[in-house]
């Protein structure tokens, strides 16, 4: 069994995390624990129309952001990945500077000391010096920074085919199947002269 921690921040974009955990709803041996600090909770109603209860319910296990004393926030349990989508930059900072003051970045904390996957899905633009110097000191420590920026050469015809896409490439980043369509290179139609 594979335990996969979701936490909600309160940047836009909560479909992410959302769709994340129904994606992951969907796969045997997969043991999902959500966190959805109190932004997150806001954001999601306001972008979802979805309370924090609708959230948790996606998961197999729900966790309160102010509960430190949670499975998640030690190193000896046995979490495979961890997923901050959408990461506000609050977060960010947090994580990068060891700020373990909620349960979101504590979890974050303990994938990075236990040298296991975590990715956040970062929503800010534009990004200013402090968010530049943030993300690389998650990156030095081994944490994955990956801002969903759609591809559309995929040619997405809507909203849902963007999230998808981005979701796919977040489960593969965690080595769950996902139904993501890799690149085949360039289709030439008219090549230049």
């Amino acid at each position: 069994m594979r335990r996969i921690v979701v936490a909600l921040t309160g940047a836009s974009g909560a479909v992410y995390g959302v769709r994340l955990l129904q994606r992951l709803k969907d796969v045997e041996r997969i043991e999902t624990h959500v966190v959805v600090s109190a932004s997150g909770a806001l954001t999601a109603l306001q972008e979802l129309d979805m309370k924090r209860a609708d959230i948790e319910a996606l998961a197999d296990v729900a966790h309160g952001v102010r509960d430190i004393g949670a499975s998640i926030a030690s190193g000896s349990f046995d979490a495979d990945s961890m997923i901050v989508a959408p990461c506000s930059m609050k977060t960010l900072a947090a994580i990068a500077h060891g700020l373990s003051d909620n349960l979101v970045s504590r979890a974050a904390d303990v994938m990075l000391k236990q040298r296991r996957r975590l990715v956040l899905l970062t929503r800010e633009t534009p990004l200013n010096l402090a968010h530049l110097r943030n993300m690389v000191a998650v990156t030095e420590m081994g944490g994955i920074v990956m801002p969903p920026v759609p591809a559309f050469y995929q040619r997405p015809e809507t909203i849902d085919d963007l999230v998808d896409d981005t979701v796919a490439r977040v489960l593969d980043l965690i080595g769950v199947e996902a139904a993501l369509r890799r690149w085949a290179g360039m289709r030439v139609v008219d090549a230049p002269p």
